[in-house]
């Protein structure tokens, strides 16, 4: 049985090679291509056409939301979850009505994002 494909799109790297290492560990997907911009989220997705983007909202060339838009218009669009320092509840809000699958604090536990990953694949 294959693991879901992933993309990672954060502009710090140290957070995607925690990420990737997590996802890993758990057996929970296969990181296929990395950005550290959005407008480079936008093109990956469109190129590897992952199951999951794992998306930070404050990104260089294209913020987050915007690459969240574009995104959710390819088809077959990946469920996307949303990893960010942001918790006000405004920005959680307008983040799930763009069409978030989840919302993910860069503070949490691995195994709460571990359990949020599961959850958006049942």
């Amino acid at each position: 049985m294959s693991l879901p494909t992933a993309i990672l799109a954060d502009d710090h790297e140290i957070v995607r090679r925690g990420l990737a290492a997590l996802l890993l560990q758990e057996k929970l997907c296969t990181v296929v291509a990395e950005a550290a911009d959005g407008l480079t989220a936008v093109n990956l997705v469109a190129k590897h056409r992952p199951q999951l983007l794992f998306l930070d909202l404050n990104l260089p060339r294209l913020h987050g939301l915007e690459v969240l838009r574009q995104v959710r218009e390819t088809a077959p669009a990946p469920r996307v979850l949303v990893v960010s320092m942001h918790h006000d509840e405004p920005y959680v809000i307008e983040t799930l009505r763009a069409g978030a699958s989840a919302y993910i604090l860069k503070g949490s536990a691995s195994t709460e994002i571990a359990s949020a990953v599961r959850e958006v694949l049942a």
